[in-house]
C-alpha cells in the first residue's frame, strides 16, 4: 500500500495496516521535508471529546473511540498527554437552549458532560466568566507531533518506506495496480490512500476526475498568554459554539508545554498554505475565486466573516472577543502565536463540509475533508480507512 500524505490521518493508516497486516509493503509519501507539518502540527493539540458532533456522524462515532486509542497509544508510548476536562461557557441567555442541545448530543455520543452552575464554573475555572456552562471531564490535551514521530519510527522500524521532499505529480490508475509518480522516484502499488490535507481535492481528482468538493483555506490566528498570565486559566475554556458555523470560536487552550494559547479566528487564507496575510499564492487564489462554492458560502456567512477579519486586523478586537469567556485578559497580556490553515471542503452549492468525506475507485481511496477531529479520531480514522482498502482485497 501506498500512503499519500504524512500528516496525522495518512500515518494513522499505515500504522493501522501495519498492525493488522505486517506482511504488507506501505510505502509514505510526503511532500515537505518534514512529517506533519501543516494541519497536524499546527493545531491546539486539545483531546476532544465528541461532544460536539451530530449524533450518527462520522465524527461522532470516531473521536469518542479515537481519543481513547490515541490516549492508550500516549500511554504505551510514553508521550505527554492530561486529560484535564474543559468547560463550555453559557454567557447570555442565547447559549442556554444551545447548551441544552451539546448536553443531548454527548448523551447521544455517549460522553459524559454534566451542566454546571455559575458558582460551580467558578471552582473549575476561577477567572472564567459565565452564567452556566457545561463540564467535559473526558476532553485532554497531548502533542500530535511527537505521536506522528512515533508512529512513523514504529512504522519504519517494521519495514515501511517513509519519504520526504517526495511532491506527488501524478496518479494514473490501472486495473491492475496505480502508478505514482513524485520527485523521489516513481512507485507502482496495488492500492492508493491519500490524505493531502490542503491538497487532498487535487489528488482526488487524479483519479476521480468527477469531485466536485474543494478545498478552501481558512487561517486560524492565535495569540498565547505572557507567562505571567497563565494563571487566568487551568485547563480548556471554550465558549458555546453557533450551530450554523462549523469553528467553534475563539478559545482559550493549555498546551502540553504549560502555555495558553488563544484563538483561532477563520478567516481565508491567500494560498493554500497561507500561514500569514504576506503569503500569497495567485494560482490558489484564483481558484478560490473562480470556485461558486465560494461565493455563494460568501453569500451566506459575510456577517459573521466581517467579524473574523476584525479579529484578525485588531489585536483589541481579538481581545475583546477573549474578554467575553475571562474578563481579565488585556492586550498586552497576549503575545503572537503561529497561525495555523485549516483545509476545509466546500460543496459547489456553498456549504461547509462539517463531517469526514472520502472517495474511491477501485484502487484509491481519497480522504477529501478531515477537520477536527481528525487528530484525536486520527487512530479510529486509520482503522476505518484500512477496512475499507482490505475490502478492495477481498
Amino acid at each position: 500500500m501506498l500512503v499519500v500524505g504524512g500528516g496525522i490521518v495518512g500515518l494513522a493508516a499505515a500504522y493501522r495496516l501495519s498492525e493488522r497486516q505486517p506482511e504488507t509493503s506501505i510505502a509514505v509519501l510526503e511532500k515537505d521535508p518534514v512529517l506533519a507539518g501543516h494541519q497536524t502540527g499546527h493545531n491546539s493539540g486539545v483531546l476532544h471529546s465528541g461532544i460536539y458532533y451530530k449524533p450518527g456522524s462520522l465524527k461522532a462515532q470516531t473521536s469518542t473511540q479515537g481519543r481513547q486509542q490515541m490516549v492508550d497509544f500516549c500511554e504505551a508510548n510514553e508521550i505527554a498527554y492530561d486529560v484535564c476536562g474543559k468547560v463550555i461557557v453559557a454567557n447570555a441567555d442565547i447559549d442556554l437552549p444551545r447548551l441544552d442541545v451539546l448536553a443531548q448530543r454527548a448523551e447521544a455520543n455517549g460522553v459524559e458532560a454534566r451542566r454546571i452552575t455559575k458558582e460551580e464554573l467558578g471552582e473549575l475555572e476561577p477567572h472564567a466568566a459565565g452564567i452556566a456552562g457545561l463540564h467535559v471531564p473526558a476532553a485532554g490535551i497531548t502533542d500530535y507531533t511527537q505521536v506522528c514521530m512515533k508512529m512513523a519510527q514504529t512504522l519504519t522500524g517494521c519495514g515501511a518506506q517513509i519519504l520526504t521532499n517526495a511532491l506527488v505529480a501524478s496518479i494514473r490508475e490501472g486495473s491492475n495496480s496505480v502508478r505514482v509518480s513524485s520527485r523521489a522516484g516513481d512507485f507502482e502499488a496495488g492500492l492508493v490512500v491519500t490524505c493531502g490535507g490542503l491538497q487532498s481535492d487535487r489528488l482526488a481528482l487524479q483519479t476521480a476526475p468527477d469531485t466536485q468538493e474543494r478545498i478552501i483555506p481558512f487561517r486560524g490566528e492565535y495569540f498565547e498568554l505572557a507567562e505571567q498570565r497563565r494563571y487566568l486559566v487551568k485547563n480548556l475554556i471554550y465558549p458555546v459554539p453557533d450551530p450554523d458555523f462549523p469553528f467553534l470560536g475563539v478559545h482559550l487552550t493549555r498546551m502540553i508545554d504549560g502555555s495558553i494559547h488563544a484563538g483561532p479566528n477563520a478567516v481565508l487564507a491567500l494560498a493554500r498554505e497561507g500561514y500569514t496575510w504576506g503569503d500569497v499564492d495567485l494560482k490558489d487564489l484564483s481558484e478560490v475565486l473562480r470556485n461558486p462554492g465560494w461565493w455563494r458560502l460568501a453569500k451566506n456567512y459575510w456577517k459573521t466573516g466581517l467579524g473574523e477579519y476584525h479579529r484578525s486586523l485588531s489585536k483589541k478586537a481579538f481581545v475583546k472577543a477573549l474578554q467575553v469567556l475571562v474578563p481579565e485578559v488585556q492586550v498586552e497580556d497576549l503575545v503572537p502565536s503561529p497561525a495555523g490553515v485549516r483545509a476545509q471542503a466546500v460543496s459547489r452549492e456553498g456549504k461547509l463540509l462539517d463531517d469526514f468525506v472520502w472517495s474511491e475507485t477501485d484502487r484509491v481511496l481519497n480522504v477529501l475533508n478531515a477537520p477536527s477531529p481528525a487528530a484525536t479520531a486520527s487512530l479510529a480514522i486509520g482503522t476505518q480507512i484500512v477496512d475499507r482498502l482490505l475490502a478492495h482485497k477481498s
